[in-house]
């Protein structure tokens, strides 16, 4: 990445001079606002447009500004009201009921109905349907229609966060389509009956919308007050910013912190922050996925490595911005995340060179470490503290596809990365992906999915709190998920742009518009 080592100043990207880049991007950037089209870029391409089949955030936030779920998290108050149901009720601590909304058209045309929820939820809970990630949907039991308005849902387990992963996981498929052109045609034309239409999918390249002038009456996230969008996936963040100071796109985020000072220099561009409930972590192999003689599955070195990151100095040098270090594998605002039951690690190089030793590897060992974690500075942050204590990292840096099928195939002895949790408030969103032996789970650790199901199994908060408690009590003491920071997501956007960035790191293009 040509951009974003530390006092690389913009006018370099990409070998151009600025006053050209200035000069052509108004240009531009006056053009488009004259056509309604809002661009945006992202460095992540997802291998599939519809987010039950992608687990990255780019895919998340792709699928949010077309498709809606029965109910829809309001983003300043985290409120759940409604959307695609008017209504709902818990009959029992099993059981969930909703009314289905009238009126509502798909993009097809088609009306939506009962029947399309019921569809969606049997299938999506289905382990042949073979979502990316299942535990957002293992809580579901079935569906069914229990009226012509009303659908119930039942569950195999008291799911207190049930209606977060409605609101922010689980949009509606329109089953009579999705049955007809079946999983891969909808992949590639997808339906579905949010306030922008999917006119163009290019999962390599890019990805177009349209407003969607019939969006229902009532429907929580409004009509967009800019017609056109456009999603284009570039490689590397050198690239994006290139594109943004070029005035070839509106909007991109999680570029280098270092730049911002300098794009709010520009009179055309302006750059924000906002912390999110992303975590970034490091995951050592401690069950040994990767190779039996790995050394990852011996403790001590899993503890060396705490002690060899000082974690604090890069959430504050490197992330910047409010970052944290959390002391738990979650983040601390989620139902369940308990600090004080967290075994701590405090930055102690000699210690962790110690514990090598005692662990067999008094001259250190070689590991790869795959990450796809960007700006690259924060990679090689960790590897530089590794390699001082004698850990000889070979940094390889992937796409977030590709390090997620290296991940499933149980290639990887230690990898970098973050995770959203959806933007679910609660644990359930984050410690089963790890720990309930999933395609993520590194550790295998049949005590620690115990009591994690067992945290999930229970609509009484403090049996829930306890169960949690002791599950992230033992996750820290055998060292096996390395939380480095909480994620400050940096927006840079054109000043023609409105546009607001919420905590819940789902940008919402469609609340958009030009000033």
């Amino acid at each position: 990445m040509a951009i974003g080592r530390r006092g690389l100043g913009i006018a370099a990207a990409g070998g151009l001079a600025l006053p050209a880049l200035l000069g052509g991007g108004a240009r531009r950037a006056a053009a488009q606002r004259n056509a309604d089209t809002l661009r945006v870029v992202f460095r992540d391409a997802v291998p599939n447009i519809d987010p039950y089949y992608n687990s990255q955030r780019t895919g998340l936030i792709l699928g949010h500004q077309a498709m809606d779920g029965l109910v829809h998290r309001d983003p300043e108050s985290f409120d759940i009201v409604p959307a695609l149901a008017t209504e709902w009720r818990w009959v029992d601590g099993m059981t969930l009921e909703f009314e289905t909304r009238r009126g509502v058209k798909f993009h097809d045309g088609s009306e939506f109905g009962p029947d399309d929820v019921v569809y969606t939820l049997n299938t999506v809970s289905s382990p042949e349907s073979r979502v990316a990630t299942p535990s957002n949907y293992a809580w579901i039991e079935k569906a069914e229609k229990t009226g012509e308005r009303r659908v119930r849902v039942h569950l195999k387990r008291p799911t207190p966060a049930a209606l977060e992963y409605l609101a922010l996981v689980t949009p509606i498929w329109p089953s009579q389509y999705r049955e007809r052109v079946g999983p891969e045609g909808f992949s590639r034309a997808p339906v579905s009956t949010g306030p922008y239409r999917i006119t163009r999918v290019d999962t390599a390249s890019i990805v177009e919308y349209e407003r969607f002038d019939g969006y229902y009456e009532g429907g929580p996230k409004g009509r967009p007050a800019i017609r056109r969008m456009t999603a284009r996936f570039v490689p590397d963040a050198a690239t994006e910013l290139t594109e943004l100071l070029s005035g070839r796109v509106d909007w991109i985020w999680n570029m280098n912190p270092d730049q911002i000072d300098n794009v709010n220099r520009m009179p055309t561009l302006r750059s924000v922050r906002q912390e999110s409930m992303r975590v970034g972590y490091l995951l050592p192999d401690a069950a040994g996925r990767s190779g039996a003689d790995n050394p990852m599955t011996k403790l001590k070195v899993r503890q060396a490595i705490f002690h060899a990151i000082d974690r604090q100095a890069i959430a504050e040098r490197l992330v910047g911005g409010g970052s944290r270090v959390p002391d738990t594998p979650c983040y601390p605002s989620q139902f369940g995340c308990d600090a004080e039951a967290a075994v701590r690690y405090e930055y102690d190089p000699a210690k962790a060179r110690r514990l090598l030793a005692e662990a067999g590897y008094p001259n250190g060992f070689d590991v790869e470490l795959t990450s796809y974690v960007q700006p690259r500075q924060w990679s090689e942050a960790v590897q530089n503290y590794l390699q001082a204590v004698g850990i000889r990292a070979r940094l390889n840096l992937l796409q977030v596809a590709a390090q997620i099928q290296r991940a499933w195939r149980g290639e990887l002895a230690l990898s970098m990365g973050s995770w959203g949790s959806y933007s679910v408030n609660d644990v359930s969103a984050i410690l089963p992906n790890y720990f309930t032996f999933g395609n993520d789970d590194y550790s295998r650790d049949e005590e620690v999915k115990r009591l994690i199901e067992e945290g999930g199994s229970s609509n009484d908060e403090e049996v829930r709190r306890r169960a949690y408690s002791a599950a992230i009590r033992r996750i820290t003491e055998q060292a096996y998920w390395v939380p480095l920071h909480t994620y400050v997501n940096t927006y840079a956007f054109s000043r023609q742009l409105e546009f607001q960035p919420w905590r819940d790191e789902l940008p919402r293009f469609y609340l958009a518009r030009w000033r």
